[in-house]
C-alpha cells in the first residue's frame, strides 16, 4: 500500500504497555489484590508493577495517550500504519454518509497488548480484533498481522488493512441501525443455527462494506499491484471451514459464525467491484 505521508487518524488510542485491570481504578480489597495477582501469572507479568500501577490509577484520563504515558514510542510503524489506514477509511465513510444525508460518528481504535477491558467486557488476545457496539470502539493487538501470516498464511500490507476495514465496517452497521436489528433477530431465534446464521451474514455484510472502502482506496491511489490478492487471501484464510479444518480437522457448517472462505471471499469482492454500499446486502440472498 501507498501510506507513506498520508494523514494520521487521531482516533487511535494506545493502551498497550498497560495492563487492563489498571484503568478500574484504585481501592482493591483482598479479593481484587487476589485478581490482580492470578491475572499477573496467567499473563506472565510482575504482580507487584500491576499493584503499583493500580494504585497510581484514579480511572480513565481524558484525552491521554495510554502507549505514550506507558513508553510506547507514538512513531513505532505498526501504530503509525493503522493510523493511517483509519484516516482513510474515515474520509470513505464521512462522504459515505453524507451521501445518505447522515452524519458519521469516527469510532476509536484501541491497541492492546494481551487482554484489553471494554464495554463488551474483558477480552484476551486470543479472541481476536473485534468491535464493540457498546462503546463504539475497535479494539486490536498487533500481534494478530503476525498470527494473520505465520499461522494463516496471509502476509501483506493489504491484508492487515482488510482486518481493519473490517471491523470498522461493524461500526458502520452499527450507526446504521444493521448491528441492533440482528441482535433482535437472534434473540427471537428459533435454534441456534438460525441465530449463527444471522452471525454470518452480519460478518459478510461487514467483509462487503471493507471492500467497499478497498475500492475508494484504490481510486485515491493507495493499493498497489498484489494489493487486492493480499486482501482475497486473508478473507480466504479466516474462513470458518478453514480455521476448523486447520484446528479439527473436520468442518461443521451449521456451526459457522463468520462464514466460509468462499464466501468470505465472494463479499469481500463484491464491494472491491461496485464500490456501492447497497450492493452489500447479505440479508436478502
Amino acid at each position: 500500500m501507498r501510506l507513506q505521508g498520508r494523514r494520521r487518524s487521531t482516533n487511535v488510542e494506545d493502551r498497550r504497555g498497560r495492563s487492563p485491570m489498571a484503568r478500574r481504578g484504585a481501592g482493591l480489597g483482598c479479593g481484587g489484590i487476589l485478581l490482580v495477582v492470578l491475572f499477573a501469572l496467567l499473563t506472565g507479568n510482575d504482580p507487584a508493577q500491576l499493584l503499583s500501577m493500580l494504585a497510581g490509577s484514579g480511572g480513565p484520563t481524558a484525552n491521554v495517550d495510554q502507549g505514550r504515558a506507558a513508553g510506547v514510542d507514538p512513531d513505532d510503524p505498526g501504530k503509525v500504519f493503522v493510523e493511517r489506514v483509519l484516516a482513510d477509511l474515515e474520509q470513505t465513510w464521512n462522504d459515505e454518509f453524507r451521501r445518505m444525508g447522515r452524519q458519521y460518528r469516527e469510532p476509536r481504535l484501541v491497541l492492546f497488548e494481551n487482554a484489553v477491558q471494554s464495554a463488551c467486557g474483558f477480552n484476551s488476545s486470543a479472541v481476536g480484533p473485534f468491535y464493540c457496539p457498546a462503546d463504539q470502539m475497535a479494539y486490536l493487538d498487533l500481534s494478530f498481522f503476525r498470527q494473520l501470516e505465520q499461522r494463516f498464511g496471509a502476509p501483506g500490507d493489504f491484508a492487515q488493512a482488510y482486518v481493519i476495514a473490517h471491523e470498522i465496517g461493524h461500526h458502520v452497521q452499527n450507526l446504521l441501525g444493521i448491528s441492533g436489528q440482528v441482535t433482535r433477530m437472534q434473540q427471537g431465534a428459533r435454534s441456534q443455527e438460525q441465530a449463527n446464521d444471522l452471525s454470518v451474514r452480519l460478518e459478510l455484510q461487514a467483509d462487503c462494506l471493507a471492500g467497499v472502502w478497498g475500492r475508494q482506496a484504490a481510486g485515491r491511489g493507495l493499493l498497489e499491484p498484489g494489493d487486492v490478492e493480499e486482501g482475497l487471501r486473508a478473507a480466504s484464510a479466516i474462513g470458518d471451514d478453514t480455521i476448523q479444518q486447520r484446528t479439527r480437522g473436520y468442518v461443521v457448517p451449521e456451526s459457522f459464525t463468520h462464514g466460509s472462505s468462499a464466501q468470505r471471499i465472494e463479499w469481500f469482492r463484491v464491494g472491491l467491484q461496485s464500490g456501492d454500499v447497497e450492493q452489500c446486502e447479505t440479508f436478502g440472498r
